[in-house]
């Protein structure tokens, strides 16, 4: 039977100036806080005894880092895949290029990622174009479907809130660890 483990990045940056404020900070790409790096320890703890076969990683660097912090010491496959990444409707969900990715995380492979790899829309003069919902709700699906036909049958999986809130239909606290059984869409 095919165990998935579903793991929200720790809180980031711009998690903590728009909890504070309400606005959006404009932090591009936004990393892991000292508590966001706090609550993926607490994950790794948490996930100490847990056995997998694989983890795949959204490329936003928060993931990254949260990844990092809770399977970095373990001899385990990771796959960086933006087919799980966040909904992009704010700063923090515009990712960097596959080679500046490579630069801080040397140990990971990027080249498969386009560039850009998120959402986007070269006719937007905006600072970034917001996702549609139509397209957010396919890739949800299409990520759904993916995972329940992965060989892999121990799956761990670090993402984002509003992705995995609609996956599952529940909210997620930052580094909240959620065990989930993917249904066919």
């Amino acid at each position: 039977m095919k165990t998935i483990v579903l793991i929200r990045h720790g809180q980031s940056t711009f998690n903590e100036h728009y909890e504070r404020t309400g606005q959006d900070p404009g932090h591009f790409d936004a990393r892991l806080t000292a508590l966001g790096q706090q609550q993926a320890l607490q994950a790794r703890e948490e996930l100490a005894g847990a056995e997998f076969d694989i983890v795949l990683s959204s490329p936003l660097t928060r993931a990254i880092q949260t990844t990092h912090a809770i399977f970095g010491h373990r001899d385990l496959p990771v796959h960086v895949t933006c087919r799980h990444r966040e909904k992009l409707e704010s700063s923090c969900d515009v990712g960097r290029s596959p080679i500046h990715l490579k630069e801080e995380f040397p140990h990971l492979d990027f080249d498969h990622l386009d560039d850009p790899w998120w959402h986007h829309e070269p006719s937007v003069a905006t600072p970034f174009a917001v996702e549609p919902h139509t397209l957010f709700e396919t890739r949800v699906s299409a990520f759904r479907d993916w995972l329940h036909a992965h060989d892999a049958q121990r799956i761990a999986v670090i993402g984002h809130g509003t992705f995995f809130h609609a996956l599952t239909g529940d909210w997620m606290r930052n580094c909240e660890v959620k065990r989930w059984a993917p249904a066919r869409s």
